[in-house]
């Protein structure tokens, strides 16, 4: 069986953070997990679920997640609460993950329907796949992207510097290898190398 092949059936929890520029190489992302067979119940931050930005209308987006899914997306602590009582995923996706998200993550916060599912689906120890967007990957951040790699059950999606002349602290995962990175995680391995050059 190919790695690819073990992903169909697969119930993946798909969690959206607003870093807003990369939404449509995650979308192109999600569009290929589903093809792929994998079982999608998206999720929106508070942001990403009520701000409109040039790169889109948050009525768009969460159209855009429902079309491609085929589940209505997820948006309240209330409702991603149950996530981990109800065992309702075999891994869950954050993507985009934000420097904010990182660092509630690494602090145990949770104020907001991402943070929550992720401390939801944790309690059953299954794996959670982080894919960074961030602009202070390599300052104020680092040191949250340090703590989560150091705990069980956290994975990271390949990350390279999207742009070291203009931000030179940003770091943004390779969104491609969001399939990969999964299986991997599904298998308890983080997959290398972690830090990549540019794509």
């Amino acid at each position: 069986m190919s790695d690819f092949q073990k992903l169909s059936g697969l119930r993946v929890g798909f969690a959206v953070c607003g870093s807003f520029c990369t939404f449509s190489r995650v979308f192109e992302q999600l569009e290929q997990l589903a093809a792929l067979g994998c079982e999608i119940t998206p999720i929106m931050s508070q942001n990403a679920y009520s701000l409109d930005t040039r790169f889109g209308t948050a009525q768009s987006h969460a159209a855009r997640l429902y079309e491609i899914t085929g589940r209505t997306v997820l948006h309240e602590i209330t409702t991603t609460e149950p996530i981990g009582p109800k065992k309702m995923f075999d891994v869950l996706v954050v993507a985009p993950c934000t420097g904010n998200t990182l660092a509630k993550l690494a602090a145990g916060i949770t104020d907001g329907p991402v943070c929550m599912a992720v401390k939801s689906h944790l309690r059953n120890q299954r794996p959670v796949v982080i894919a960074v967007s961030t602009n202070d990957a390599l300052a104020g951040s680092a040191k949250n992207i340090g703590t989560l790699r150091n705990y069980r059950n956290f994975y990271f999606v390949p990350i390279f510097q999207d742009d070291s002349a203009g931000k030179p602290f940003s770091m943004i995962a390779d969104f491609s290898k969001l399939p990969q990175t999964i299986s991997e995680a599904m298998d308890g391995r983080q997959i290398q190398p972690a830090i990549i050059t540019r794509q």
